[in-house]
Formats: C-alpha cells, sequence, structure tokens
C-alpha cells in the first residue's frame, strides 16, 4: 500500500507539472497564479498546494520538462546513430519547434522573456544553452576526427551560431511567420552548417 500511495502521488505531480505547464502558455509566465494551475489541473489550490508549496517550484519543474526534451532527450537520439553528417541534421531538426503551437518552445519562449527580470530563469536558460553548444560541439568535433567535417572556424563558435539560428527560427516559428515553418528552417540552419563544415548535409 505504501509503493502505491507513493506511486499515486508522484503521478500527481507530474500532472500538476503538466498543469503547470499549459497555464505558463495561457497566462504568461509573470501572469501565472496557483488557481490558473489549479485549474488547468482540475484541481483545488489546496491541492495543488499540497504537492508544491511553492508555486515557483512548480514553474521551475515545469521548464526542466521542456530541457529534458531538448537537451537530455535529443542526446538520446543522437547516440544511436553513429555517421556525424546525419547526427548533425537530426540534431538541428530535432532542436526547432513542431509548429506554431509547441508548448514546449512556447513554454521556453515565455521564460525567456522573463529572464532579465527572473535571476533563476535566467541561469536555467543559461544551462540549457551551454548544455546545447556542448552537444553541437562533441558532434562537430567527432566529424573533424573522422574526416567528414572540414570546418571554417573553431567548432566553439559553430556550435554558438547553430544554437543560436535554433532559437531565432524556432521564435519565428511559434510568431507564425509566414514563410518560416519547421521544413524551411531545417534548411536555412543546413546552408549555414554545409558552410560551416564543408559537408553536403542531406536534410533526410
Amino acid at each position: 500500500m505504501l509503493v502505491t500511495a507513493r506511486k499515486s502521488r508522484s503521478d500527481r505531480r507530474i500532472d500538476l507539472i503538466e498543469a503547470a505547464r499549459r497555464a505558463i502558455v495561457r497566462h504568461g509566465i509573470d501572469g501565472v497564479q496557483l488557481t490558473h494551475v489549479a485549474e488547468e489541473a482540475g484541481l483545488t489550490s489546496g491541492a495543488v498546494l499540497y504537492h508544491y508549496p511553492d508555486l515557483s517550484e512548480l514553474l521551475v519543474e515545469a521548464h526542466h520538462a521542456s530541457v529534458e526534451r531538448f537537451y537530455e532527450h535529443r542526446m538520446r537520439q543522437i547516440s544511436a546513430i553513429s555517421d556525424p553528417a546525419r547526427k548533425l541534421v537530426v540534431t538541428i531538426r530535432s532542436g526547432l519547434p513542431t509548429g506554431p503551437l509547441d508548448p514546449d518552445v512556447r513554454l521556453l519562449n515565455e521564460l525567456g522573456g522573463a529572464a532579465g527580470r527572473n535571476r533563476i530563469y535566467g541561469l536555467l536558460l543559461t544551462t540549457l544553452y551551454d548544455r546545447q553548444v556542448s552537444m553541437y560541439q562533441a558532434v562537430l568535433d567527432t566529424g573533424t576526427a573522422l574526416g567528414v567535417f572540414t570546418l571554417a572556424t573553431d567548432s566553439l563558435t559553430i556550435a554558438r551560431n547553430l544554437v543560436a539560428l535554433e532559437d531565432a527560427y524556432g521564435y519565428r516559428i511559434t510568431a507564425r511567420h509566414p514563410l518560416i515553418g519547421p521544413e524551411e528552417a531545417v534548411e536555412l540552419i543546413l546552408s549555414y552548417a554545409r558552410a560551416a563544415t564543408g559537408c553536403e548535409l542531406a536534410p533526410h
């Protein structure tokens, strides 16, 4: 019975994290309140506080769920790929929104807007950026060592530019730019990556 109760509480916390993510996207990181999270979760405010006495802790947990997708999940995905060129393409493609309503990217956009006012959000986003740069840099360095890539400049510079392009085009997609969707963004980033690596990177 004790194990079942613990599992039930863990599941409830996962549900609350998802509810907080939806509330942030709907009301903004600065506008979200306890009642909003409770409404999204279909619970009372007291029930939310039972699991998360501090709302800010819950909001940070909601951020971590997006970090999982844009770093840990990508690392697992590319670890199964041996070809550096293919690995780079998959890394680029998996870092972009699936469309304008992509909840993970919309959440990160909200946190990005608040990062200048909130030290914790700023630190979390900086950490994610640094980890993504390291991820790209490892792919570039491996490809160079295997003779697949001939880099136009150092791998750190290229990695930083790839993450910056990823962020910029991701924002354009969520802002519903009429000419830039996920596939267009992939090709635009690949055009830079081809020049930077000296490698013909097939989009698929």
